[in-house]
């Protein structure tokens, strides 16, 4: 019988909130059965080499290059780095500015993060504010 998951362990699996895998599966992007109330998800349909994670980046072989849609990229270097538990706090020099970036401690593991890396921040928002002091 098939290793069955509930919407808690898939989304450990998957590495994504509960709420999102419960949307994914209502929308019929993550294959799921709904059992009363629950969703169960067989472990084998989420891990199947065949099935990118759902929140991997496109990963490129040797001599590819890979287009992201975000237009805020910022290069910059790793000055700082601090795991704390679950988070990390990684500093960046972004020519002479500094960009403090929070993440998840296991992304910062994935990535193999470190102090002197070059790397990109990404910013991801709906709005800008722009502030002006008064005199």
């Amino acid at each position: 019988m098939p290793e069955l998951l509930n919407v808690r362990e898939a989304a450990v699996l998957l590495h994504l909130h509960v709420k999102r895998v419960q949307t994914l599966a209502r929308e019929g992007k993550i294959p799921a059965v709904r059992h009363g109330r629950k969703w169960l998800f067989r472990r084998a349909d989420l891990v199947h080499p065949s099935r990118a994670p759902l929140n991997a980046a496109p990963v490129a072989h040797a001599g590819e290059q890979v287009e992201i849609s975000a237009r805020n990229r910022l290069r910059g270097r790793i000055v700082e780095l601090r795991a704390d538990g679950v988070m990390a706090e990684v500093r960046l020099a972004v020519g002479d500015q500094e960009l403090v970036a929070i993440i998840t401690s296991s992304s910062a593991e994935r990535l193999r993060l470190r102090v002197g890396d070059e790397v990109f921040a990404i910013v991801k928002a709906t709005e800008v504010m722009v502030a002006k002091a008064t005199k």
